[in-house]
């Protein structure tokens, strides 16, 4: 019977352990419910093949149009400006070889995305155009630890009067905005890493199941809504009561079919249905 009792104290440990270590933060949870009753526009209201292609002024315009919150990307020219673009390469929007660090801006500007007449926006233009209408959900895209993104992103967003909210698949974002922007709502970006085939090591097995949320402490957690069924992503949901983001829903039936899981949703490639929400 001993072994058996240090067998179950064991399991009864780890159980507390891994609910430790996928705990979010549990105060604060006014400040997440003003992101509520509102659909946002993925990279905003874009067609690729239109004017309007992905994170361009013009589809930003056409968001806050429709009154749809803005889902957009942020990283660092090569001279440190925060632009508005979501690959890293540039290759698939702007049929140009390199990285966005690799470009000042001076240079980035001069850059056509997607046979449009549009160019890559400085962060700081996107929030004059929208001036605090509609909320943003604002992906800081950090490739590896260079961090130099989150103080320029967040000296502008001080000055910024509308509501937002910032997210990132590197955990090292959320750290730096627990430490030196606490105030701020934050959310861990995931993936269903080793169901989609995208596995590539044990840092993508502790993202997927939020074992670094006891560390970062996200606001809300925004995953795949292909891979809803994580139970790390249920129980901080519905053990932790974590607001829980789904993205990104490409159709009215992937929307219905995702109601009863997450709070939040970023769609992309189709209008929704505005009564359901």
């Amino acid at each position: 019977m001993t072994a058996l009792y240090i067998v179950i104290i064991v399991i009864v440990s780890l159980w507390l352990l891994y609910l430790l270590a996928i705990m979010p933060r549990l105060s604060h949870r006014k400040a997440r419910k003003d992101f509520l009753g509102v659909y946002y526009a993925h990279r905003g209201l874009h067609d690729n093949a239109s004017a309007a292609p992905e994170n361009s002024l013009e589809a930003f315009k056409k968001a806050v149009k429709e009154g749809y919150g803005i889902e957009l990307d942020v990283q660092t020219s090569k001279d440190g400006v925060p632009v508005v673009f979501h690959d890293f390469t540039l290759d698939r929007i702007c049929n140009k070889p390199g990285k966005v660090c690799d470009y000042t801006w001076q240079e980035l500007k001069e850059f056509k995305l997607c046979e449009s007449k549009e160019t890559i926006p400085k962060f700081e233009d996107v929030l004059k155009l929208v001036n605090g209408k509609v909320p943003l959900i604002v992906e800081l895209k950090v490739e590896w630890m260079d961090l130099t993104v989150c103080p320029a992103v967040d000296n502008l967003l001080k000055g910024y009067k509308g509501l937002y909210c910032i997210e990132s698949f590197n955990p090292l974002v959320l750290l730096w905005y627990r430490r030196y922007g606490n105030n701020v709502v934050r959310g861990q970006l995931s993936d269903g890493f080793v169901k989609s085939g995208e596995f590539k090591g044990f840092l993508h097995m502790i993202l997927q199941n939020l074992m670094v949320n006891w560390m970062t402490k996200p606001d809300f957690v925004a995953y795949n809504h292909k891979y809803a069924s994580v139970p790390a992503r249920r129980l901080c949901r519905s053990l932790y009561k974590n607001m829980a983001v789904a993205w990104t829903i490409r159709s009215q039936e992937e929307l219905d079919a995702a109601r009863d899981k997450f709070d939040i949703f970023i769609f992309d490639s189709f209008i929704p249905d505005k009564c359901k929400n």
